[in-house]
């Protein structure tokens, strides 16, 4: 088993330096589309599907899904903060931690199935009703030391829903539960 394929199955995010309308308009899709078939894909799981990891040493599948909430809600609040803000020093937070904290652990898939859902309605919204101009706000990601613009935001965020989405879909591949 080779553990980078299953830490990254659909590789890791390669932004193109020239985003165009169409790749945009993709990535738009991407989210606007992604609480559905999240929610397709795991709302029959049992508590002991649930509480598998997708791989050796990785969070379960209800840690992923809490995770994926909590990633993209931090995200529209970066999108906030650029979009109100002269380029603002984001605050990272420690995601592994946080997939360690009681509700990540515990909590019914529920919560953040319909938290995402409300979430993405939301920042689709937001980003289809945004300029071109608008789209190359940047904020700064101080662990990174570099800037991001909302544009490129955005493709990273579909990458995230895919890449996260493949993870919890091989593990159900793999064991014969899809």
């Amino acid at each position: 088993m080779d553990i980078e394929k299953l830490k990254y199955p659909i590789g890791t995010f390669d932004c193109p330096s020239n985003i165009t309308s169409e790749k945009l308009e993709g990535w738009i899709s991407i989210l606007e589309h992604f609480p559905n078939r999240l929610n397709s894909l795991v709302s029959n799981l049992s508590e002991i599907q649930l509480n598998t990891p997708y791989r050796p040493e990785g969070w379960t599948v209800r840690q992923t899904i809490h995770h994926i909430y909590d990633s993209h809600h931090n995200a529209y609040t970066r999108f906030k903060w650029a979009l109100t803000e002269e380029t603002p020093a984001i605050k990272p937070y420690d995601e592994k931690a946080w997939a360690e904290t009681a509700d990540a652990k515990n909590a019914p898939i529920d919560l953040s199935l319909a938290a995402i859902s409300a979430l993405h309605a939301k920042w689709i919204y937001l980003v289809k009703g945004l300029s071109h101009e608008q789209l190359l706000k940047e904020f700064h990601h101080p662990a990174r030391n570099r800037n991001y613009t909302l544009a490129e935001t955005v493709g990273s965020y579909a990458w995230h829903s895919n890449h996260h989405y493949a993870h919890i879909d091989n593990l159900l591949k793999r064991e014969g539960w899809k």
